[in-house]
């Protein structure tokens, strides 16, 4: 669950959320090449579409976030990708809220930003078999990381939502199984058909 809606996190949280939000998407934006507009369109939109869809797990409810693919392809540009996702979200379908919009963006964009800074050189110069095998490492280190960042943003706000972090944090174990065998996959073709998309000449 990484849509938390209004209503549920502290002050504190999300004011947090909110200027770490707005120096990452300054940074985004700094580092954007106009010409990979086309393709942060193009994933942004993926992540809208494929993040709606809800997967009960027990008392909680999981969808992809892709997190870890999105940095290899965008690196910091992940940030714009996913604040413009999760905003047309919460205005056309109400996922998660507009208050909580930088907290939101920061649990799902920051994991999977890291795992594109360490990995993408490493993907970049690998065989496809190779490149599946680190993409996939990276994946499951952002399923994670945004696990246990949605789990900490509920905790930091109030102890009631400790039970329900833990919980949720358990319903991440599948997904990170999903979400690394998809971006392997994908970036295993990649490989095969656009080997210069990692390309450090090629970032967002």
């Amino acid at each position: 669950m990484a849509h938390i809606p209004d209503g549920v996190l502290s002050t504190q949280v999300l004011i947090g959320g909110g200027l770490a939000a707005a120096a990452a998407l300054a940074l985004s934006l700094r580092a954007m090449d106009e010409r990979a507009l086309p393709r942060v369109a193009i994933v942004s939109a993926g992540f809208f579409a494929i993040s709606l869809f809800a997967i009960p797990v027990g008392p909680a409810s999981i969808h992809l976030l892709l997190g870890g693919l999105m940095g290899l392809i965008l690196g910091p540009a992940i940030f714009a990708a996913v604040f413009a996702a999760l905003l047309l979200q919460a205005m056309m379908f109400g996922f998660g809220g507009l208050t909580t919009l930088g907290v939101n963006t920061i649990n799902v964009a920051l994991p999977g930003a890291l795992a594109g800074l360490v990995l993408r050189p490493l993907v970049a110069r690998a065989s496809a078999p190779r490149a599946a095998l680190i993409a996939s490492l990276g994946s499951a280190f952002a399923v994670i990381g945004a696990g246990l960042m949605v789990a900490g943003s509920l905790a930091l706000s109030s102890s009631d939502y400790e039970t329900s972090a833990r919980v949720m944090i358990a319903t991440y174990a599948p997904l990170t199984i999903v979400e690394a065998l998809i971006a392997g996959s994908c970036v295993s073709f990649v490989k095969k058909v656009k080997p210069d998309l990692f390309d450090a000449q090629d970032r967002a």
